[in-house]
């Protein structure tokens, strides 16, 4: 690579770097909002709060990467052709694709990361996040007591506690259970807390009492120091880990198990999201396409290009949003899918034919005038 290829993609490459990370760190902040109901509702600990949030980055990464480039590109762009860099590189007798080469270079390296990220660390990473909600729904200390509050963990069951310590003992204990055959059956305890005996989970109470009435109507009081309430019953659940299309590998997308009732009937969106996960990497290269429309597609302006820029930004957010409605509208039309690469394949065409439509030998000696210096000879 020559020493101006590598003067022009470093300039790139440092707004590229800082853009992702900024917007990934807004993307974080979003997605971290909507997880602190693990710790509000379902008293997680934060470490399990900062594990969901950061098994959520490579969605949220390939979410922000064709923004990133688009925006970290204008910027680039713009101050190299505002301080008349990119135009002594034309007056100098460089191509155009020369020009625009280390860009569109570092769009398909980015375009390439997103296509790793999309079909093999996002399924892994969301699968894993699945998993650990899973955990979460099932946890028996989050589901089976809240400080303050009557819960039905099960049916015919209600639990009560009136706080909940550090350590995650509860004080002042009350539970009703109401069995099949019509008995009833009420635990009240100055403490508790969950522990295993036998390999079976079950809650520890202390200092309490327990009221049964029979069918019969006949009362049975008695006093303990220490009762184990057996949990088994309420940790055995026939549940299974689901996962949704996001998180399913590629050939799990295009092949689903047709034997399975669930993928018959979502084959279609199945194959949406197949065919989204290697369409999604060419808006990195569509949008830098813009970018470089936006800047180089038009002759120099000493003003600036704020009009230029404008256009290209709405015309590069609508360009996104009609993927978006494009993807959904190919879960009910599988024919449609064709339309998820030619959406970006077409921007990119028509940003190129907006660079190139003016041969770059032709507009040397103007810029070279505006850059204030002769042209160099051919």
């Amino acid at each position: 690579m020559r020493l101006i290829d590598r003067y022009l993609l470093r300039q790139l490459l440092g707004p590229t770097v800082l853009a992702v990370l900024a917007l990934t760190v807004v993307a974080l902040l979003s997605q971290s909002l909507s997880a602190l109901d693990l710790i509000v509702e379902q008293r997680q600990s934060a470490l399990v709060f900062l594990k969901v949030t950061l098994l959520a980055m490579p969605q949220l990464i390939n979410l922000v990467l064709p923004i990133a480039v688009f925006v970290a590109a204008l910027v680039a762009l713009n101050r190299l052709h505002t301080e008349q860099e990119i135009v002594v590189c034309f007056a100098g007798g460089m191509s155009r694709w020369r020009v625009i080469s280390p860009a569109m270079r570092l769009a398909a390296s980015v375009a390439f990361l997103a296509l790793v990220l999309n079909l093999f660390i996002q399924p892994a990473a969301a699968r894993a996040m699945r998993d650990e909600l899973f955990q979460v729904r099932t946890d028996l200390a989050a589901t089976l007591v809240r400080e303050g509050e009557f819960t039905e963990p099960a049916p015919g069951l209600t639990v009560y506690a009136q706080s909940v310590d550090a350590n995650g003992d509860f004080r002042n204990l009350f539970i009703h259970q109401t069995k099949s055959d019509g008995s009833a059956t009420t635990y009240m305890a100055d403490r508790g807390h969950l522990a295993k005996r036998l390999g079976r989970p079950v809650l520890i109470l202390r200092n309490g009492s327990t009221q049964a009435f029979s069918n019969q109507g006949v009362l049975n009081y008695l006093t303990f120091d220490e009762y184990a309430f057996d949990l088994a019953p309420l940790a055995n659940t026939d549940e299974l880990v689901h996962y949704k299309p996001s998180d399913r590998y590629l050939h799990e997308l295009f092949f689903p198990d047709l034997t399975q009732d669930w993928e018959r009937r979502n084959r279609k969106g199945l194959l949406a999201e197949g065919n989204a996960r290697l369409a999604t990497p060419l808006y990195d290269i569509a949008f830098m396409a813009m970018a470089l429309s936006a800047i180089i597609g038009g002759g120099f302006s000493r003003m600036g290009y704020g009009r230029r820029i404008a256009i290209t930004s709405a015309a590069a957010a609508a360009v996104r949003i009609l993927g978006f409605i494009v993807q959904a509208a190919c879960e009910s039309s599988a024919w449609l899918n064709v339309l998820q690469y030619a959406l970006p394949v077409a921007a990119t065409a028509i940003a190129l034919h907006s660079v190139f439509r003016q041969r770059a030998g032709r507009l040397a000696p103007r810029h070279a005038r505006a850059a204030g210096m002769a042209p160099a000879a051919a």
